[in-house]
């Protein structure tokens, strides 16, 4: 009986420990909105649709949905989780007002860790954002530096640019995983920002 005690309580530990950290460390749900609209709010709160989306779209991905690509000339999902940790650290670089290096070189991340990574940057660059002064977010800037060379475009490149493709890639996951037998939660809400157990 002890015996079956302890393995039950081992397994438990086990769940208990993996449910607390598995999906760390942001974007279980969307975070409150702010109490009033500005630029820097508003801005905060897409890209938080991003992290809430992002969350949903790679939580629980198995082997086989990061080795699914729809086609030959496609990328698999992996490869797209690796174009939006690049996309991830561009929109927190523009918000903190820090150069984009190229060419970027990336370690070599376990999936997980890529997840892991890409969920922090979304979530400084929205904290960042909620922390600035109302009014002085047309200060950011997104800037490319290749050695001593800087090429500086407009915030508004973030909309249209790293930060709509991240949102566009990250339903790219949804549809490649519901492909590879593997649907996303059929509880994520994503206009409420809540998911339903």
């Amino acid at each position: 009986m002890q015996k079956i005690v302890a393995f039950f309580t081992f397994v438990f530990s086990f769940f208990l420990l993996r449910a607390q950290t598995d999906d760390m460390p942001h974007y279980y749900e969307i975070p409150e909105a702010p109490n009033a609209y500005s630029a820097e709010a508003v801005t905060a709160r897409m890209i938080d649709g991003l992290g809430y989306r992002y969350y949903w779209a790679t939580k629980d991905l198995r082997e086989e949905d990061l080795s699914y690509k729809p086609s030959e000339d496609s990328r698999t999902s992996g490869e797209t989780i690796q174009h939006i940790l690049g996309l991830s650290e561009m929109i927190l670089n523009t918000v903190q007002n820090q150069p984009n290096i190229r060419p970027r070189e990336w370690a070599e991340l376990t999936f997980a860790e890529k997840r892991k990574q890409t969920l922090t940057n979304i979530k400084a660059a929205s904290d960042n954002l909620r922390k600035v002064q109302t009014g002085t977010i047309d200060k950011s800037k997104i800037i490319f530096q290749r050695g001593d060379h800087k090429t500086v475009f407009p915030l508004w490149n973030l909309y249209n640019g790293p930060l709509a493709d991240a949102i566009y890639h990250t339903g790219q996951i949804v549809a490649y995983r519901r492909a590879s037998g593997n649907p996303i939660d059929a509880g994520v809400n994503v206009f409420l920002g809540k998911t339903r157990e």
